[in-house]
């Protein structure tokens, strides 16, 4: 199960996201909370998508250096599971009263918090997911889009869309292919399969690999090296 940092913090707890942040680490700590089930509910993007105004209710300085945040790091309250994707009761219900406009609503609503993640909401930040259970579907996609991927040995993750005879759209290809290359991402994407955390490693897609119960070590450990070494080159390449 994640725990929460418990260093000096401030915090703002929404309906579906707990967010701390710890300004003697410059990290702003998002764990999500989603009710009643572990997935991206509508009201998990909301939050999700307007942490901008979250950080201002904080009183953090976004264009201050030293009390804007160098970092964003995305876990999981839910022991076991980081996300399991698209909330296919809300889909089930939309599709049986044919309601078009909401279910594409949804979808763009998906596609913008994945590029809020993966473009670090405009600010010059790294954006870093903390695996430390199942992700499936949305949920990898969403652990993708993140700069940095850390996940804990244990973890599992896969699209298992196509088994369903539908294609992951909410980012799949895009993140893939940037870290495999087209024809590699186009393999991981149609072989439907759930990856373990090694094969996952290997493939270059998780980027630090941790002992299960050892991933918000390897963040900060990460995050103490990266605040060390060449932090603005990070953030142009990024």
């Amino acid at each position: 199960m994640s725990t929460i940092p418990t260093l000096p913090r401030k915090s703002a707890t929404h309906e579906h996201l707990i967010v701390d942040w710890q300004e003697t680490e410059a990290t702003l700590w998002c764990y999500m909370n989603p009710q009643p089930r572990p997935c991206f509910n509508p009201e998990l993007l909301s939050e999700l998508r307007g942490l901008r105004g979250t950080m201002d209710g904080l009183g953090i300085e976004q264009d201050a250096m030293r009390e804007r945040p160098h970092f964003i790091v995305f876990a999981s309250c839910v022991p076991g599971v980081f996300n399991l994707g698209g909330d296919l009761a809300l889909f089930r219900e939309l599709i049986k009263e044919q309601d078009r406009d909401s279910l594409e609503a949804y979808a763009r609503a998906c596609i913008d918090a994945s590029f809020k993640v993966s473009s670090g909401y405009g600010q010059p930040v790294t954006t870093i997911s903390l695996v430390q259970g199942t992700a499936l579907g949305g949920g990898m996609e969403g652990a993708l889009a993140a700069n940095v991927v850390v996940a804990e040995r244990s973890i599992q993750m896969g699209l298992p869309e196509v088994l369903f005879n539908l294609f992951p759209g909410m980012g799949a290809f895009s993140f893939l292919s940037r870290r495999l290359g087209a024809n590699e991402a186009e393999r991981v994407i149609l072989s439907g399969k759930t990856w373990k955390a090694d094969e996952l490693h290997e493939l270059g897609l998780i980027d630090i690999l941790a002992e299960p119960g050892d991933g918000h070590a390897a963040v900060r450990e990460f995050i103490a090296g990266r605040q060390r070494r060449s932090p603005n080159a990070t953030i142009a390449m990024q």
